[in-house]
This record gives C-alpha cells, structure tokens and sequence, in this order.
C-alpha cells in the first residue's frame, strides 16, 4: 500500500504537557483519513506538526516518501477549525489574495474562482463584504479557497460545523469527488457519523497516544457484539418460547405489523442456526447484524484507554 503522508514516533511537549507521545500514523494514498480524539488529545499538534507550524521534538514526517520540508506547503491545503477571514474586505477580493498566496496566478485563480462560486451558488457575493456573509457562506468561501489549488493533501478540521443539512451534502459529495480523482483527505471531527461515511481508515489519539487505528470497517467487525436483528411477524411469546435456553434476547419492540428483536448469539456460533431456531416460531421478515457505530467504538476506546491511564 502506498502512503502519502507518514508521521513516525512524533512527540510533541509544551512545557510540562505532553501533546503527543509517541505517536504514528500512516495515510494511504487517495484515501480519506479520520483524525479522531476527544479535545486537547493531540490532533490539533499533529495537525500543525504537519502543516510545519510547529515541529515535533523527535519523530519525522513524510510527504510522498520525502521528508516534510517548506516546498510541502503548496501541496497541502488546511482548513482550521478557528475560521479567519478580514471582515471588511470584499469577498472576491480576499479569495483571490489567499489564492495567490497559495502561488496560484492572478488570471487562473479569478477564473476557477468564478467557477467555484458559481458551483456553490454564491457568485452574487463576490463584492459584498465578508462582514455581510451568513456563517454557512463564509465556511463556502474558506472551503474553497483551500482547495481551489489542487492540494495533493487536504486536511480539514471540523469541515461541517456550522452548515445545515443541504450544504453537509454539498461538502461530502465534493470530497467523495476529490478522492475519486486521487486526493487524500485527512479530517479531523467529532462528527461520528461522517466518519462512518466518509473514511476508509482511521487514527484514534488519547491522552497523547495512538489508542486505536485501522479501516473503519474492520474496526466496526472487531468491537462486534454478536447480535442480530430479527423483523417478524407472528406471535411474540412463541418467538421467546423458541429462544429460550439457547440465545439471549436482548431487546423486543412490539409494533402492529411487524416485531423488531435484537438477539445476542455466542461468539462462535453460526448466524444459520438462529434462524433454523426461530423460523417454526414466527415469519421471519428481516435479519441483520448489528454492528457497533463508530461512536459507540470512540467511547468504548476512550474510556478503556483512560482506565488504563489512572490505573497506571
């Protein structure tokens, strides 16, 4: 597997805190990478760490396969979660100052601009002041001056905050698209549920430390509880009846045309034999296996690591 971005052994100290210890990740190319961690566990410090606003103590960072160095910078682009944009200046204006700044032409960027806010249905602004812009407006305009240069690498920090429904959507199909065009994306947010959308794999940072890493998906089979959830129809004492001494029932919601149960089978038994058990009981309807969301997995991961911790 080839990765874009490698962090290794990174340890990070202010003074008498330890914001990293320790701590590696490894971001596959044109994957989108969840940066993930209560506050003040150390993603904002690898964050800035590899964005070389600051330097780790000991550790290196690699940017495809070469060490980061000041020519990085224009292959990266950083949205902060601290918003910042000059609120008396016009809105065209300022993004197309920041554009050069990102070494971008005064022609090319005017133009992809245009396009850009033309996309995001915003081009009535481009001479209003960002003072007179809505929240939701100002984050369209932040966005896109962070990838109107065609970053190799884009790291997002709290993406979402502060849109409505609508414009999450817009945010999340634009970035399903830059992957599908080879971008890699690292996003750091406490939105668990776009994390389950969004990303291939993830880092989960605790107390300075690297708590819990790997592909969204094998996380979500690893943190199973083995339980299945059961639609049907039929009668509901017969349906107990049946599981009686052989599986745990660990929910029953009763509705008038169907019955919803969660049953819990043992960690080596066969999903087949649960249904060849219930099928003489009931009119099996539906049957899935529940899986854990990842926010169950970040409270389960954080909670055990901070046992650990005040054990030790």
């Amino acid at each position: 597997m080839a990765y874009l971005l490698s962090a290794t052994n990174i340890v990070k100290r202010y003074d008498k805190h330890t914001a990293l210890n320790d701590v590696s990740i490894n971001v596959p190319e044109g994957s989108i990478y969840g940066l993930l961690g209560p506050n003040g566990a150390g993603k904002t410090s690898m964050i800035r760490i590899i964005n070389q606003i600051t330097a780790p103590d000991s550790g290196e960072v690699f940017l495809g396969g070469e060490k980061l160095a000041p020519k990085h910078i224009e292959q990266i682009g950083y949205l902060p979660e601290e918003r910042g944009l000059y609120k008396k200046m016009k809105v065209g204006e300022q993004a197309l100052y920041l554009a050069q700044l990102k070494g971008m032409k005064e022609a090319e960027a005017k133009q992809k601009l245009r396009e850009w806010f033309t996309k995001f249905e915003i081009g009535a602004w481009w001479d209003k002041k960002v003072e007179e812009l809505s929240k939701g407006m100002a984050q369209k305009v932040q966005f896109i001056v962070t990838v109107l240069h065609q970053p190799r690498l884009l790291i997002l920090d709290e993406p979402f905050s502060g849109f409505d429904p609508i414009n999450v959507e817009l945010i999340r199909n634009e970035l399903l698209s830059m992957r599908k065009r080879g971008v890699t994306i690292v996003l750091s947010t406490h939105n668990m549920a776009s994390v389950e959308e969004l990303c291939d794999n993830i880092t989960l940072i605790n107390n300075a430390k690297a708590v819990l890493e790997g592909p969204v998906r094998e996380l979500r089979h690893k943190y199973k509880a083995h339980t299945w959830e059961v639609e049907f129809t039929g009668n509901t004492d017969s349906f107990k009846s049946a599981l009686q001494g052989k599986y745990d029932l660990v929910s029953l919601v009763e509705e008038a045309n169907s019955n919803v149960a969660k049953v819990k089978i043992a960690a080596d038994a066969i999903s087949n034999d649960l249904l060849k058990t219930i099928i003489p009981a009931c009119m099996v309807t539906g049957f899935s296996e529940v899986l854990p969301s990842m926010s169950e997995i970040f409270i389960s991961a954080v909670q055990s690591n901070n046992l650990t911790s005040v054990a030790k």
